[in-house]
């Protein structure tokens, strides 16, 4: 078996990431515990990956970015709290002193700190990358850009009073550039679902606008000519079939073939 035929049995191992809090959060918890930590992840994200045909794995703060970019073949950035300001420059003196273990929404340097690395490893080798909400601007961030702090009310919802999963309000429509790959998945519009209030304000290195609402909002960001794509909303939440969630898994699959015929060339050298 030639080893593109090899790598198109094996499903793409897609890392996704995750959050971390104290064990006293957990109502009922029992007081020795102390202040034991767990981590946490969305499970929309490894069933929809799985659904797909991928094989998702969750990465804790502690799991090396280098590292495991050597076994992975994709990547999700999830979504979850605002990123600190410190990581692109803002006014930090808007920051509460909270520790991130006990209020699942405030700051979590570490978190930030670890997702930025993981999408520059992942940049490096090549791996696809998926940025979800927060994950799209901690994409933006790694690559040297900046967030709005705090969107101020406007014409669009961009923080949605629905219960998840929904497919979004009527108003919050995305208008995707065309040759790029949100319009390949979504085509020309997408209704989307949308729990943000930071947004990305100047583009990182490299990565280009291909998604807004019709106020202006960046909605998706892309890196021309690699397999890297960050939206807005919560494609894992969506009630109908997400693209960006099987594209992933796509794009993890022919990478590993990708690198699988490569080792197979210099296997023959």
């Amino acid at each position: 078996m030639s080893a593109r035929a090899e790598a198109a049995t094996m499903r793409p191992l897609i890392g996704i990431t995750g959050r971390r809090y104290r064990l006293e959060l957990l109502k009922g918890s029992d007081e020795r515990y102390g202040d034991r930590c767990a981590d946490s992840y969305m499970s929309d994200f490894a069933s929809r990956i799985a659904q797909a045909g991928g094989l998702p794995v969750h990465l804790s703060y502690d799991t090396d970015a280098t590292d495991i970019c050597q076994w992975l073949s994709g990547v999700v950035i999830t979504g979850g709290q605002d990123l600190h300001p410190a990581c692109w420059g803002g006014d930090t003196a808007v920051v509460r002193d909270i520790d991130p273990r006990m209020d699942p929404m405030s700051h979590d340097v570490a978190r930030d700190e670890y997702e930025i690395e993981l999408v520059r490893a992942a940049l490096e080798r090549g791996i696809p990358v998926l940025g979800v909400c927060r994950g799209m601007q901690v994409l933006n961030v790694a690559l040297g850009g900046t967030l709005i702090a705090d969107l101020p009310p406007g014409s669009v919802s961009h923080l949605s009073s629905e219960a998840a999963p929904t497919d979004g309000t009527a108003d919050h429509l995305v208008a995707f550039e065309k040759g790029s790959i949100a319009a390949d998945l979504f085509g020309e519009h997408a209704l989307t679902n949308s729990w943000h209030h930071q947004a990305v304000d100047r583009c990182g290195a490299g990565l280009v606008v291909t998604g807004r609402t019709s106020d202006g909002v960046i909605e998706s960001v892309e890196l021309p000519g690699a397999p890297v794509l960050g939206v807005q909303w919560h494609p894992e939440w969506m009630k109908s079939a997400d693209p960006a969630m099987a594209w992933i898994v796509q794009a993890g699959a022919e990478r590993l073939a990708a690198h699988r015929g490569e080792e197979m060339q210099r296997s023959l050298r």
